[in-house]
């Protein structure tokens, strides 16, 4: 039997296939707990869990994780795959919940030898990848709140706004609390701004004299909005800023402790310039790549740093790719760019890339093929990476050499 699941956010579409194609069962569910009992009891009477494979379109979320619970074998199907194949059902490519519950029991069916099955990731990287991506999620958050005060200073008090380097520091935000509006902070004066630079730890060095010079040199708001709306705005704009760097904050204590624990740290700690927060966003986002993968190419190409190429009679192409997983690629690259500062092996491919006319991206994305060598080497012996082993090494070497990394 195959299973096709079209899910959705409030309603899912189930079918059951047998292997001549005939659909012997068919149901709408609730997304509501009896929804799900119902439809994981009803599946079991057409046979054991682990002999229904569920093709689905999408690789995490509730009904997923019920189905591998359950013992089903979970074939995620990418959307654009599966749409590229619905020419296969008729011209028209028409779209209906049950029609695609269908159609993805019968592509399970005649395709399901060339799918990979979901394989669950383990607990330990499991946990720490929902960590480090609810850290992205609040970086980006950060960055819009940041912005967005940006802006707030720029209509209304660019003086606040040009005073320190960065917005987002803490120096910076003791100020605009003290000093929210050009009123506020009409009457500093150097000696002053410098003596309150002193008793909040300024670190960035600049004598009062600086600080202020750069304060009087903004240009003056012509902002209608009274002094204090306008202090209003700016408290409220600072303190969304200063509660996301609280909870990103809290996210790498939360990181660091998962990260020292898990199994793989020991494996990847000591790689160049790695640091503890960067270990933990490539053991979540790597770690369950290394545990599915079953060659070093496969690796490569689910953490999104080699090219597509599209080859056929004369024409031949190589672009970037875009369909694979971003937040690994993400995390792996950050790795590869600080590891050419702390590593003469990884500088020299790096060099040598950009004495090849390559771009920073490209270049850094040659890196990060080359650390997954690496990575793949550790993994497959279970050894912890040693930069004098790696450096003696020419075999974890000469990757970088080849096409792959062209």
């Amino acid at each position: 039997m195959f299973i096709g699941w079209d899910w959705a956010t409030e309603t899912h579409d189930v079918t059951v296939m047998d292997d001549t194609g005939k659909r012997v069962d068919r149901w709408e569910l609730a997304h509501t707990e009896e929804g799900f009992a119902k439809t994981l009891a009803r599946l079991r009477k057409h046979g054991d869990p682990a002999d229904l494979p569920v093709a689905i379109e999408t690789s995490r979320g509730l009904a997923v994780d019920r189905l591998l619970a359950a013992g089903h074998p979970v074939v995620p199907v990418h959307p654009n795959a599966f749409n590229a194949m619905r020419a296969r059902w008729g011209a028209s490519k028409a779209k209906t919940d049950a029609g695609d519950s269908m159609k993805l029991a019968d592509y399970l069916r005649t395709d399901g030898h060339m799918l990979p099955r979901l394989e669950p990731t383990e607990q330990a990287t499991l946990d720490l990848q929902a960590l480090t991506r609810q850290r992205a999620d609040h970086i980006e958050a950060k960055v819009a709140a940041v912005n967005q005060l940006a802006a707030l200073l720029d209509e209304h008090w660019p003086g606040g706004k040009a005073v320190f380097y960065e917005l987002d520091s803490d120096i910076a935000m003791a100020f605009l609390e003290r000093y929210p509006t050009p009123a506020s902070a009409a009457k500093l004066t150097a000696g002053r701004l410098e003596a309150w630079c002193k008793r909040h730890g300024y670190s960035g060095k600049k004598p009062g004299s600086v600080l202020i010079e750069r304060l009087r040199s903004a240009p003056k708001a012509a902002s209608r909005l009274s002094d204090a709306v306008v202090e209003q705005l700016v408290r409220v704009q600072v303190q969304l800023v200063q509660g996301i760097r609280a909870t990103i904050r809290a996210a790498d204590k939360a990181i660091i402790t998962a990260a020292e624990t898990h199994p793989y740290a020991p494996l990847f700690a000591t790689l160049p310039r790695i640091g503890k927060v960067s270990l933990g966003q490539v053991i979540g986002e790597i770690g369950p790549i290394l545990e599915r993968a079953q060659t070093c190419e496969q690796l490569i190409a689910e953490a999104g740093v080699v090219p597509v190429t599209r080859a056929s009679g004369k024409a031949r192409t190589v672009s970037f790719r875009f369909a694979t997983n971003r937040r690994a690629r993400v995390a792996l690259t950050t790795f590869a760019d600080n590891s050419r500062h702390g590593s003469d092996w990884a500088a020299k491919i790096y060099n040598d890339a950009r004495a090849r006319k390559k771009r920073h991206p490209h270049a850094i994305r040659i890196l990060a093929r080359a650390w997954l060598r690496v990575m793949w080497a550790c993994w497959r012996n279970g050894a912890c990476y040693d930069p004098v082993i790696h450096q003696a090494n020419s075999k974890i070497n000469t990757p970088a050499d080849t096409p792959l990394a062209a």
